[in-house]
């Protein structure tokens, strides 16, 4: 389905029924990532996958996709299903939007679930990074997505994965590189939400892989000390839904349906 946010065509699909689950995806991906995991959520409730802005089907909105632009275009569809309140599943960069999302719509939130995903803002060593990116998606995008792909798993499933890989780099070959170097300008002045940790009145949990390539292990681990968020470890990389798919699926069930009851 299509939906226009401020003149940007957005693209969205809605499966099942029941409350809402709202799937965003990271950097580089696109809504069908969540496939298996909407199919087993849609048994009980109605789960929705939004391309973002400048990624999938959807278009670009301007040079700096920010987080808190992202949240309010997921915002504007939600309105638009007439959806008042929701569970949101972010990987990576949905995480990121996820928690924008929140701070700016906490009374519509049930739940949050951030996979492999940090509440952290950037540091200035990671921004230079995403500057160097920046420079290298204007001279040949395709090299660096086809770079970026395979790190974001562990190094023996990069191995494991090949086709998955192929398939995730063919898609994101797709994306323009306007929509890539908008989402890397806007995570690179993306807020610190680590507050979110302590002051949310909803369950979140926090999935990490112990040997993802793109997060600091410790400094995940760190941000929870003291808090209430539920933190669940897989042994592989960033990339849990594909790593770690079955057991992902069979701890994401239990908590939505947690964040429902609360």
């Amino acid at each position: 389905m299509n939906f226009l946010h401020k003149n940007t065509n957005v693209y969205f699909t809605s499966t099942g029924k029941g409350s809402a689950v709202v799937l965003l995806h990271g950097f580089l991906e696109n809504s069908s990532m969540w496939n298996a995991v909407a199919s087993v959520l849609s048994e009980k409730n109605r789960v929705i996958c939004i391309d973002l802005l400048g990624h999938g089907k959807t278009e670009n909105h301007g040079y700096i996709h920010t987080m808190e632009d992202q949240a309010e275009m997921v915002k504007d569809v939600l309105n638009h299903l007439r959806l008042k309140k929701h569970v949101l599943i972010g990987h990576s960069m949905g995480g990121y939007i996820a928690l924008a999302f929140a701070k700016l719509f906490s009374q519509n939130v049930k739940g949050l679930c951030l996979m492999n995903s940090t509440a952290l803002p950037d540091t200035e060593e990671k921004k230079t990074n995403r500057n160097r990116a920046i420079k290298v998606v204007k001279q040949n995008y395709k090299t660096f997505v086809r770079i970026a792909i395979p790190m974001l798993f562990s190094e023996e499933n990069r191995t494991i994965f090949t086709s998955e890989i192929k398939q995730i780099t063919n898609e994101a070959l797709q994306i323009s590189p306007q929509g890539i170097i908008a989402s890397l300008e806007g995570m690179k002045i993306r807020k610190n939400n680590t507050s979110m940790y302590k002051n949310a009145n909803f369950p979140i949990q926090l999935i990490i892989g112990k040997q993802d390539p793109a997060l600091e292990y410790a400094s995940l681990i760190n941000q929870t000390k003291n808090t209430k968020v539920q933190v669940v470890e897989f042994p592989d990389g960033h990339m849990s839904h594909i790593e770690n798919k079955d057991e992902l699926i069979k701890n994401l069930t239990p908590f939505v349906k947690q964040c429902f009851k609360h």
